[in-house]
């Protein structure tokens, strides 16, 4: 039986935080219980302050360990207790500890089609590989960057002439639309993993799933 009660979310981010806006303006089903930052002049805290929404800064440079940062993002994760972490340009590693202590509640979108170019600087890796088509993943986190079970994707063409720029206003064009999309399916209920492979149900319990690849339009 699905719960009826409204989910939470804490989304993380250290930067302009455009995936976070794009969540928030969804007006999804979901409660948005914190946005935290692990640097106080990220963008998208101005942005969460303005909609009411709480925010934190939890500082990596003031830590002394990776473990010692990982604890205390945990710990202010938890008084928040969200069923999801919601990783949205969070650029820290997290190390293994914390990713099991979420495990099955954090996800994470990446800007490229996992397994393809994990890792940073995805745009540039993909023109000087030559691919012609390019995109974005939703997956939830494991302890391997950037790969753990893909929730849904969304393809662009590599058009000629593009360079890092374009080809990131591309891709990132479609990371506000997959990443809501998915957050929604989540707050429905509608995603389950089966042998390490997401699907998305239909709103009738057991009904086929749902396609979980976008193409630019």
């Amino acid at each position: 039986m699905k719960s009826t009660a409204i989910k939470s979310i804490v989304i993380l981010i250290s930067g302009r935080g455009s995936n976070m806006r794009s969540i928030v303006e969804a007006r999804l089903p979901l409660r948005v219980a914190a946005v935290i930052s692990n640097r106080a002049d990220a963008a998208g805290l101005g942005y969460a302050r303005e909609k009411g929404i709480a925010v934190e800064t939890i500082d990596h440079r003031g830590f002394p360990t990776r473990e010692a940062f990982d604890a205390a993002l945990a710990a202010a994760i938890e008084r928040h207790r969200p069923d999801l972490v919601v990783l949205a340009g969070f650029m820290r590693i997290l190390g293994d500890a914390f990713v099991a202590r979420f495990a099955g509640r954090m996800i994470n979108i990446h800007p490229s089609l996992l397994p393809m170019f994990p890792g940073l600087h995805t745009h540039r890796r993909a023109l000087e590989e030559g691919v012609k088509v390019h995109g974005a993943t939703v997956h939830f986190v494991t302890p391997s960057l950037d790969h753990g079970p893909i929730v849904a994707q969304a393809a662009v063409p590599v058009l000629p002439g593009d360079d890092e720029q374009t080809l990131a206003a591309r891709v990132l064009a479609q990371e506000h639309r997959i990443y809501p999309m998915a957050l929604r399916w989540f707050a429905e209920e509608r995603l389950v993993i089966r042998d390490g492979v997401v699907r998305v149900t239909d709103s009738k319990a057991g009904g086929d799933d749902t396609a979980q690849l976008l193409m630019a339009p």
